[in-house]
């Protein structure tokens, strides 16, 4: 039920375009077509699946105070965490170029058409920022982790997918001419985040109802605990 929830909070609720607007340049700039947004979101995803609990591992085996105490005892002082961003753009860094080789060697029509915006995903703060809030929640688990990466792809991945299909229809549409290009986008995805903020509702909504439920069942104790009580005294004055 934990993988679930966040897995959906992560796509929904938390999205990296939609609720934090990270992302944005690559996302302004590779969403003119729906073929190119589906290679730069592809590459997204495997970049966030893989860094995000390759730097679950570092964070908690090297960057946290403490965290070295698998080295011996003399070790447990240490704290390392003012090196995260260091070690995490590095393995962000190297995961992307990864990518970039592998499209370039078996899609080069792909590799020119998102040009300059593949090796910048290595400086993408969406993908940064995945790392960090990894950190900062404190995901619990290696499988958290690995969970949280991929869903928060699969969200960055649907946000540009999504303005992309809506640019390419609006070409055909009668815009102002002030509001063509990056202004009527800016407007569709400022309504999109909108809308995505209705999906919180699916997750507090039942943690409402379950925190009114365990009150109520609260109060019928203690109302209960009172009668027993008062039936106690009652019995206790009629004996004397």
């Amino acid at each position: 039920m934990e993988h679930l929830e966040l897995f959906f909070k992560s796509i929904f609720v938390d999205n990296m375009v939609f609720a934090t607007f990270l992302g944005m340049c690559s996302y302004l700039a590779v969403s003119k077509k729906v073929s190119t947004a589906v290679g730069l979101g592809a590459a997204v995803i495997f970049v966030l699946t893989v860094t995000v609990p390759i730097n679950w591992l570092l964070d908690q085996y090297i960057l946290q105070e403490g965290a070295l105490t698998w080295l011996g005892a003399e070790f447990a002082d240490y704290d390392l965490s003012f090196l995260s961003f260091i070690l995490f753009i590095a393995t962000i860094a190297t995961m992307v170029q990864l990518v970039e080789i592998v499209v370039e060697r078996f899609s080069p029509a792909l590799y020119n058409s998102l040009g300059i915006f593949l090796p910048l995903i290595a400086v993408n703060c969406a993908i940064l920022g995945g790392s960090l809030f990894m950190q900062s929640r404190e995901i619990e688990s290696f499988g958290l982790a690995l969970n949280y990466g991929f869903s928060s792809g699969i969200g960055w991945f649907l946000a540009i997918l999504a303005i992309a299909a809506i640019r390419e229809k609006i070409r055909y549409s009668n815009v102002p001419a002030p509001l063509r290009g990056l202004g009527i986008t800016f407007i569709i995805t400022g309504l999109m985040a909108i809308g995505f903020m209705s999906f919180g509702g699916m997750l507090t909504g039942g943690d409402e109802g379950a925190k009114k439920e365990e009150t109520s069942a609260q109060v019928e104790e203690i109302e209960v605990e009172e009668d027993t009580e008062t039936a106690q005294a009652v019995v206790s004055e009629n004996k004397e």
